[in-house]
Order: structure tokens, then sequence, then C-alpha cells
């Protein structure tokens, strides 16, 4: 087995930066999606963020990011030190498998024997001491031949996260807390979600993977050995100009849409070649406008979180969150758990505990043909 060091040499992070994060419309939108946001007020994007996270543990030179064609420039001025090599452009969505896959693909062409990780461009991440003591963990998992996870410690009995079943303790070296991984749980209802919490044997599934690329596509393989052809037969064509157009053209249209969880996390498991390393972080995958205004109050239910440089808000014994992108002004009066969300073209006015629900309206728009304010 490689040195902790060597194994650090040879990490490349990957960030698939995809999907609309349709529960925060309308303040998230295809053309600009929730990764382009600076949702806490800190001045930076969730993708910059996501970053500079990496940062320390690759350099700017190990870091690719996965996105859409139309999301190119916004990228590129969110991560300027981003080299033009590690940027992957996707024709159109094709789900994580393909987007990690491929820039596995890709990088174990560059360098055999690279280790890779997985981590979304949208989630927020807090205790970066800790983040970044679980991935080097996780990446001497991977380097012994284990597909590694971070799971995070659960705060609360939360319906909305997948769980991971942690299984026996395992003895790599460089990786005290890691562990196989029994199971993947999909989104439990709440007695059940208690029920995991209670039992200390579970943690949320941040959808965080950590692997050798080889070993990673070996797993594929097992499992959608079809689309591992296609996507090796991308990766070969990649890094030449004159053949990836052509390669994509024929080959995307025909790829499979299907999430990493299933195509290799749960087979994996089941095989036992999965683990998991917890991670004692703070964690949050920013899922709807709940979420957002638990983030931006502390967590005090009470206090009434604001959004929008430019926001006018007037408020009198209110709670939940108000973003504002407009310049009228926003009175709430006596209103509890409220989500207001205030474009120059589009409002929403929910309550936290509908607002899971944003999604329906989404769907009920793209039948309509509203393209417009989507």
């Amino acid at each position: 087995m490689t040195s902790s060091a060597d194994a650090m040499d040879r990490f490349h992070a990957i960030i698939p930066a995809g999907g609309v994060g349709s529960r925060l419309w309308p303040l998230s939108r295809q053309d600009a999606p929730k990764f382009l946001h600076d949702l806490t007020g800190s001045g930076k994007s969730l993708l910059r963020d996501t970053w500079d996270r990496l940062l320390p543990l690759t350099g700017p030179g190990r870091i690719m990011v996965v996105t859409g064609r139309a999301h190119r420039a916004a990228v590129e001025e969110h991560l300027p030190a981003l080299e033009d090599h590690n940027i992957v452009l996707e024709a159109d969505p094709r789900d994580s498998t393909v987007a990690i896959c491929l820039a596995a693909a890709i990088l174990e062409r560059r360098e055999p024997g690279v280790i890779v990780g997985s981590f979304a461009a949208d989630h927020l991440i807090g205790r970066l001491d800790l983040f970044e003591k679980a991935i080097r963990e996780a990446v001497q998992v991977a380097d012994a031949g284990f597909i590694a996870t971070v799971g995070i410690k659960p705060t609360e009995p939360a319906v909305g996260f997948g769980y991971i079943r942690e299984g026996a303790r395992l003895h790599i070296e460089g990786a005290p807390s890691a562990r196989a991984v029994d199971s993947f749980v999909e989104k439990p209802d709440l007695d059940t979600a208690k029920e995991y919490v209670r039992s200390g044997r579970f943690l949320w599934n941040a959808s965080m993977f950590i692997s050798r690329a080889d070993l990673l596509l070996a797993e594929l393989e097992r499992n959608r050995p079809q689309l591992l052809e296609q996507i090796q037969e991308l990766a070969a064509a990649w890094d030449d100009p004159a053949r990836r157009g052509p390669a994509v053209d024929r080959i995307w249209p025909k790829l499979e849409k299907v999430a990493i969880d299933y195509a290799i996390a749960e087979p994996a498991a089941g095989d036992g070649r999965m683990a998991v390393v917890p991670g004692l972080f703070d964690w949050d995958d920013v899922g709807d406008f709940a979420s957002l205004a638990k983030v931006n109050s502390g967590g005090r239910k009470t206090d009434l979180a604001i959004l929008g440089e430019h926001a006018r808000v007037l408020s009198d014994a209110a709670s939940g969150i108000v973003v504002s992108q407009s310049n009228r002004v926003i009175s709430l009066i006596g209103v509890k758990d409220i989500v207001v969300v205030d474009t120059p073209d589009a409002l929403l006015v929910t309550t936290t505990e509908h607002a899971q629900r944003v999604k329906a309206v989404v769907d009920a728009l793209k039948l309509t043909g509203s393209s417009n304010v989507l």
C-alpha cells in the first residue's frame, strides 16, 4: 500500500455542477441554478465555496468541474483559477453517474492510478478542519481498495435525506473511523428517522464518493457495462478537440440517466466493497426554503431570515425567510414560518412546512409551457 502522502498526491476532486435546484424556484432558475447563488450572504456562490474548501486538499490544478454548456461562462467567472482542460461540458444532463464517471475516466487516462472524490457544487459545509480530516481518511480508505463515502452524523431525525447504515469497523491505516457500509436507505418517514438516530448506527447520505478511478469504473462495468463502454469511448476522445465533438454527437444521446447511488454505491455496498467515514462537520444540502431559513437564522425558528443585497423588509412578530431581488418593500405582520421569494418576474409565497412542494409548482409550470419563468 502507498503512504498517506502518496495517496493525497494522487487525489483529484470532481465537482458535478448540474441540476437547477427546483425546490428553490423562483430564486434558482435554469439559467441561474442553485450552485451559482450566494445563499448565506457570504459574498460567494455555493460553487465558489465548494472550490475553496477543496483547494487545501488538491491545489487548483487537481479540481475538475462538470457542468452544462450553458453554464460555462458563469462557472469560469466564479472560478477564475479553474484550468481549461479541467472543465467538462455536458451536452445535456445525464445524472450523476455520467458526470462523475466520465470525469474519472478522463483523469485515469491522464494519470493512471488517480484517486477521485466527487463533491456536490451546491452544499453548505462548516468546520472545515473536520471536513478535511474526513476526506483525508476517505482517501486512505479508497487507496486500500474500497469505494468510500462520507456520512454525516445526524443532528436530528431528518426525513429529507437518505441514510447510510454502518457496519463493522475496518482496520485501515490512516483511517481509524472507517466502517463498512451495511446498506443505503431511502428517505424515511419521521418515526423511522427517529429510530435511526436513536440507534446510533445511521448517518446521513451526503453523496460524497471517494475511490480509485479504476475501481469506480470497474464497479460501473459490473452493473452497467454498456454505459461504461460508452463513457470510456468518450474519455478516449476527450482530450483531442478534433475527436471530441463527433464522439459526443454520436454517443451522448444514448447515455443512460442514472444516479451514482443506484449504479455504483448500492451494488458495491451489497458486495462488501463500500466503506464510510463519519463526518462530524456541519453539513446542509440546502434542499428547500425551509433549510435555507434554518441556515440563515442560525436554527432559531422565531427569527426572520432576510436575503438580498437591496432587500427592503419591514416585519413585526414574523418568522421564516424573505428572499428579495426587487426594489419592492415587503411587509410581514404576525406571520410564522413564512417563505416569501420576490423576483422581478415571479413571486412565491408559502410556509416552511410546505417548502418541499415548490417542485410541484415548477413541474406544473413546465406543463403549461411557462418557460419564461423557469
